[in-house]
């Protein structure tokens, strides 16, 4: 909600200087969006970069002004005189976090970027920022180019949002989409790597911690819930194959990797995980590196925000668009959060994938480990052609707990026909509920 009590700040008389710390794939492109819009009321003066000298002979340089000074240490510009706003496209949260706290104390603003910084020390950043009347923005943090962060706090703080879900990696969508369509994981890793998508190291994204963070910022302007990053399960796309989305596909859906978080009480049930989407719901109409949230309001009901997430453009559209409004004089938003427990329980249908030696009374057996934990089957799957030395088949069930399906498959593990660890699924449904 907007302050009453705060003073509405004014357009400076004056153009504001702003310092860009980082010039890797996104700060270039912050600096190619100003340097072809020319946006009245903002001046780059200064960018920060290990061996700025030679970045200064690139490519991307080339439309720097002459007048931009470069530096090679952050310390010319956290409390330098002649700066009036930080944008910071580094990554990472030390020194980010002292670099950013002694830019806001110096009297200058901040946007960023930097999903994990605000996921953790956000808050902390936050109430820097408030004592020292600047303000602290970060868009581009969650869903790249797509304005979420911004349209919740300022076109949905009316409503009361219950709960949001969505896909907010572009690289995971680009996986999955592609896999969709018949492709194998390792050959897409390999095109996402390619196509500068996934890192050479790419366990954030696929295994779901980059998502984590972005889903924590989302609950914070969303849900007001301060929630801990590592408390929310996170589960990898790895382990998924071409065969789970023929089958999602004779059950009327795909699979994404939806980030999820719903207030319950006290708590939030949250969670990142691939998941079966039904093909009728927008979350399955994402392809290629689109993001797209869901909100649920208690009066307004759904929104749904939607486009591109992943690459320097879009964050850098995102980027520039806080710099225009904190230099247009708009107000900040006050946030009241309240710290909340995580809980990973959903009541939701479990898509259950099994790759066996094939004997008799293994479907008995599974039937049976399942009604011990009280989950009932729903539907058998078994596609023809498959070696019976090495058979897949899948088990979906009708609604229960998360943990259930858990200790079903903790039993199901002792099995001498497992010949790998069975790979369970969460099935979105509409009506999905969490529990306690």
């Amino acid at each position: 909600m907007i302050d009453p009590t705060q003073k509405i700040p004014q357009i400076r008389p004056q153009p504001t200087r702003v310092a860009l710390l980082g010039f890797g794939t996104v700060g270039s492109a912050v600096a190619r969006v100003l340097a072809a819009q020319q946006f009245a009321g903002v001046e780059l003066t200064h960018i920060v970069n290990r061996n700025s000298s030679s970045k200064r002979q690139t490519d991307a340089a080339l439309v720097i002004p002459p007048s931009v000074q470069w530096h090679d240490d952050p310390a010319a510009v956290l409390a330098a005189t002649d700066v009036d706003l930080v944008i910071e496209t580094i990554g990472g949260l030390d020194p980010i976090e002292s670099w950013l706290a002694q830019a806001l104390r110096s009297g200058k603003s901040v946007v960023t970027a930097n999903k994990q910084l605000i996921a953790y020390r956000g808050a902390a950043l936050a109430a820097i920022a408030s004592e020292n009347s600047v303000q602290l923005l970060y868009n581009a943090a969650v869903a790249g180019g797509v304005p979420v962060v911004p349209a919740v706090l300022q076109g949905l703080q009316g409503d009361r949002i219950t709960r949001l879900s969505g896909i907010v990696n572009g690289t995971c969508n680009f996986i999955l989409s592609h896999m969709e369509q018949g492709a194998d994981y390792a050959e897409v890793l390999a095109q996402a790597k390619a196509a500068g998508y996934a890192e050479a190291d790419p366990s954030a994204d696929v295994d779901g911690y980059d998502a984590r963070a972005k889903l924590c910022i989302l609950a914070r302007v969303a849900l007001h819930a301060e929630l801990n990053v590592d408390d929310i399960p996170i589960q990898s796309i790895s382990l998924l194959e071409a065969l789970d989305f023929q089958y999602a596909k004779e059950l009327g859906c795909t699979i994404r990797q939806v980030s999820r978080a719903q207030l319950g009480g006290d708590v939030v049930h949250a969670r990142v995980a691939p998941m079966l989407v039904p093909l009728t719901s927008p979350i399955a109409w994402s392809h290629g590196t689109q993001n797209m949230v869901v909100t649920t309001g208690e009066f307004g009901g759904d929104v749904v925000f939607s486009g591109h997430g992943a690459g320097g453009n879009p964050t850098a559209v995102a980027i520039v668009s806080d710099l225009l409004a904190i230099a247009h004089g708009s107000c900040a938003v006050s946030l009241e959060t309240t710290p909340r427990r995580v809980l990973g329980e959903f009541l939701a249908p479990h898509y259950l994938r099994f790759i066996v030696d094939d004997k008799p009374g293994i479907v008995s057996a599974i039937s049976g480990a399942l009604a011990t934990v009280g989950a009932n089957i729903d539907s058998i799957l078994q596609r023809p052609g498959y070696p019976k030395h090495r058979l897949p088949f899948v088990v979906t069930t009708e609604p229960c707990l998360t943990s259930t399906i858990h200790r079903a498959l903790t039993a199901m593990g002792n099995f001498e026909c497992m010949l790998q660890k069975p790979l369970a699924l969460q099935m979105l449904t509409v009506d999905d509920k969490a529990e306690d």
